[in-house]
């Protein structure tokens, strides 16, 4: 959690957006002297960016970075502490928690690009995204429980990228853990240099983007939904849903590429 102060003098935009080739964009927190602390403004901000990317076809994968040494240090601690009446308490977590389920609704796939630390509701994102990819140098805590606040909320996606008791122990503790430990605890997919960090998340990139979009997009609603499921009525649902799935011209083509030993030409149809 950030105790940075949450005003700032910058004209500089919260979030920046950079669109590059084969329908990716990148979505970077802008406020690294906050170590961009998710305060009002800047959930206010990604909130808007996510909005816009949600119903465009043409972006297949998000990247959300941040610039400076640090990924997201969570709620700024003084803003919370200036704003003491339950309601703007109530507002501003529904806040974080709406930002965080539209990640998991958006039908595009999105990857945290981590460097530095990630705490409280910084960690929170990171869980919250889809994939995850982080230099060696970059450290996660649910430090809430430090200052007297359990993290409720980054609870809620922790718990369930990590084992039970790991991720329990992050919570109650609110010790680090290295990028090694959060890789072979599930909070991460991937670990790389600082140097190499860019090319590790650009063949995680290639890796889904070289796909049918009909599968990336059927197969990240499917996943989502049945987790809350129970076993018998997930795989009644994952029967139907690739029954749809089969109806599909790219996975027509698909399997004729595969048996015709060529490349699938992907229509997204």
């Amino acid at each position: 959690m950030s105790n940075a102060n949450p005003t700032t003098d910058t004209n500089e935009p919260f979030v920046i957006r950079e669109n590059a080739a084969n329908g990716v964009v990148t979505l970077t927190l802008n406020r690294p002297k906050q170590f961009n602390a998710l305060s009002v403004d800047m959930l206010s901000a990604i909130q808007k960016k996510l909005d816009d990317i949600t119903h465009d076809s043409s972006v297949r994968v998000v990247v959300m970075a941040a610039s400076g040494k640090a990924f997201c240090a969570g709620h700024n601690l003084k803003e919370m502490r200036a704003n003491t009446d339950e309601a703007f308490h109530q507002s501003l977590f529904e806040q974080c928690s709406q930002m965080m389920l539209s990640i998991n609704r958006m039908p595009q796939i999105v990857i945290a690009k981590v460097q530095g630390i990630a705490t409280a509701a910084g960690c929170q994102l990171v869980a919250a995204c889809d994939l995850a990819v982080a230099s060696d140098n970059a450290k996660f805590a649910t430090s809430g429980i430090n200052v007297g606040l359990f993290c409720s909320t980054p609870a809620v996606a922790v718990s369930r990228n990590l084992p039970r008791k790991k991720a329990f122990e992050m919570l109650i503790t609110g010790e680090f853990i290295d990028a090694d430990a959060a890789l072979q605890q599930g909070l991460i997919n991937r670990v790389a240099s600082s140097e190499q960090l860019d090319d590790t998340l650009q063949s995680l990139i290639d890796a889904i983007t070289a796909k049918s979009s009909v599968a990336t997009i059927t197969g990240k609603d499917m996943f989502y939904k049945q987790l809350d499921m129970d076993l018998a009525a997930a795989y009644d649902y994952a029967g139907k849903i690739m029954t749809c799935n089969m109806m599909a011209d790219d996975v027509g083509e698909g399997i004729d590429a595969f048996i015709e030993k060529r490349h699938a030409v992907w229509t997204g149809r």
